[in-house]
């Protein structure tokens, strides 16, 4: 707390990404209006007293469209890491516990990771059709070999550490004994990992939903909406506009605060 205090960039990052979460859990509370009111009246409305950031093509406030639009944006972020990075940190707890399986689990890992999200994305699309669903299970999947890696890194060098020997030389099983010391021990890493990979996940999900592989019009998606204002860029710029630089302040605060997470974290950066 005392460096976040003391970097007022940091700092910054931190209140937006409460801000944004808060937005977003209260959504139906700080907001009046519905997000698929159609008014045709105020139709690529430009930014005024009624509506802040503008309307859209079928007039619909983009105030309101970007609250509940944060909603959707961040749960498929928040779902996709925590799935992938779960079975992932699993995948990469075994393979340093157990060296026999640490060959064959890294070798498929790499196999995952040769393939782009993008390609999971279209591939899954392909199967269940484009949707929230798919653009869900491609990132939780790309996620999966990241947090595997990064993992069996951390916990590789746990391995080699006193207390675990103690505990095994007392009688410790192995599930106890990668529960109760080798997970917690590698927890620093992956909140510092899950923190970028969050912001990343973000601008993957939206870039999907911009392809048309996620979130269908007229739902309220970050991604979607960019998309759907990209046929208005010499009228009515805001609609596509907004959405992007929400996206981008997104990823950019995670990326502060996973850099924070990393320098306070890490013993040789803090000496």
């Amino acid at each position: 707390m005392k460096r976040l205090l003391r970097d007022p960039v940091a700092l910054a990052a931190l209140i937006f990404v409460i801000a944004i979460i808060a937005a977003a859990v209260l959504a139906p509370w700080i907001t009046s209006g519905d997000p698929y009111d159609n008014d045709l009246g105020a139709a690529m409305a430009p930014p005024d007293a009624d509506h802040w950031f503008g309307a859209d093509d079928q007039g619909r406030d983009l105030v309101v469209r970007l609250i509940y639009g944060l909603r959707l944006t961040l749960a498929m972020g928040g779902i996709s890491v925590a799935v992938g990075g779960g079975i992932g940190a699993a995948i990469g707890l075994a393979a340093a516990f157990y060296k026999p399986l640490d060959g064959a689990l890294m070798r498929m890992m790499d196999v995952l990771l040769s393939f782009p999200a993008i390609l999971f994305g279209l591939a899954i699309a392909a199967i269940f059709g484009p949707g929230v669903t798919a653009v869900i299970l491609a990132l939780a999947v790309a996620t999966i070999p990241l947090a595997a890696r990064i993992t069996r890194g951390a916990a590789a060098v746990e391995m080699g550490r006193d207390y675990i020997e103690a505990a095994r030389a007392v009688g410790m099983k192995d599930g106890r004994l990668i529960w109760r010391h080798l997970l917690p021990n590698c927890v620093s890493a992956l909140a510092v990992w899950a923190t970028l990979r969050f912001g990343q996940v973000i601008l993957l999900g939206s870039a999907l939903s911009f392809l048309g592989l996620g979130a269908q019009p007229p739902t309220a998606e970050l991604g979607a909406m960019a998309s759907q204002g990209r046929g208005f860029l010499f009228f009515a710029p805001h609609i596509a506009v907004v959405p992007s630089v929400m996206i981008f302040l997104i990823v950019l605060a995670f990326n502060v605060l996973g850099d924070l997470l990393r320098d306070t974290l890490d013993p040789r950066l803090r000496a």
